[in-house]
């Protein structure tokens, strides 16, 4: 966890300081860190914590960059991860509830991003365009 830490916190000095190539490649190494250790970190939510920071830095470095598809790319990839451990019986409990908790802030992130950015085709799939077409009723509110 400190290994992961001091690479995010070096991560974003570089992209506060408009360092973004320098900063790209910092959190680049902190995903994959975050990902290697994912199943073995000791506390489940600092494992989760850790892979959804990771994904929504490289998403603001790509909107700074003004490469919003690639930024739907890194939201889509952590909210389907996420999916994906919840429903994973391979996986630990607290696993798998950490990554319930945190699917909910996936989710509202990309549910801003398609607002403030339009829908792009990962987001479409992985949301099946529910985001941006509310359905409606014949027979009035649920």
């Amino acid at each position: 966890m400190e290994h992961w830490k001091r690479t995010i916190e070096r991560a974003n000095r570089c992209f506060m300081a408009g360092e973004l190539v320098d900063a790209r490649e910092a959190y680049l190494q902190a995903l994959a860190l975050a990902q290697v250790l994912f199943e073995r970190w000791a506390d489940a939510d600092e494992a989760v914590a850790a892979c959804v920071i990771s994904h929504h830095n490289l998403a603001d470095l790509h909107l700074r960059l003004n490469q919003p598809e690639e930024s739907a790319e890194y939201l889509c990839a952590i909210h389907q991860r996420l999916l994906q451990t919840m429903q994973d019986s391979r996986l630990s409990a607290p696993l798998r509830e950490a990554a319930l908790r945190q699917s909910s802030k996936t989710y509202v992130e990309l549910l801003n991003f398609i607002s403030d950015h339009g829908e792009y085709p990962r987001t479409h799939r992985l949301l099946g365009g529910a985001a941006v077409q509310p359905t409606t009723s014949l027979y009035g509110a649920h």
